[in-house]
């Protein structure tokens, strides 16, 4: 029983530490939203940070509402392309324990 419990705690502390390491990983990480077929961008850092937002000149003389949307969607986009990089990365990391089915780490 001791055994087994060591074991459980250096599989937590390992865990912790590439939990540590995937957050660092995924902070340096950028994703490119797009929207309008590549119309409007939005760059973005795996910490959900805008970097830069470029929007085509053809966009500028048009409807204000459009253009809106379109960086909205852009924004989404990025976002759900960042939420996907961390489902995988946590994939990863949780690969092999036994956790409950449903159960979310904090990431």
């Amino acid at each position: 029983m001791k055994n087994a419990l060591g074991n459980i705690m250096q599989q937590a502390q390992k865990m912790q530490e590439d939990l540590k390491k995937a957050q660092e990983e995924l902070s340096q990480m950028q994703v490119l939203g797009e929207s309008g077929g590549g119309l409007v961008t939005i760059l973005m850092t795996g910490k959900r940070e805008a970097r830069k937002v470029t929007i085509d000149a053809s966009l500028l003389a048009d409807d204000k509402d459009m253009l809106e949307d379109l960086v909205a969607a852009a924004i989404n986009d990025a976002v759900n392309k960042v939420g996907k990089m961390k489902k995988e990365k946590m994939t990863d990391i949780t690969a092999g324990l036994p956790l409950p089915p449903g159960f979310q780490l904090p990431f």
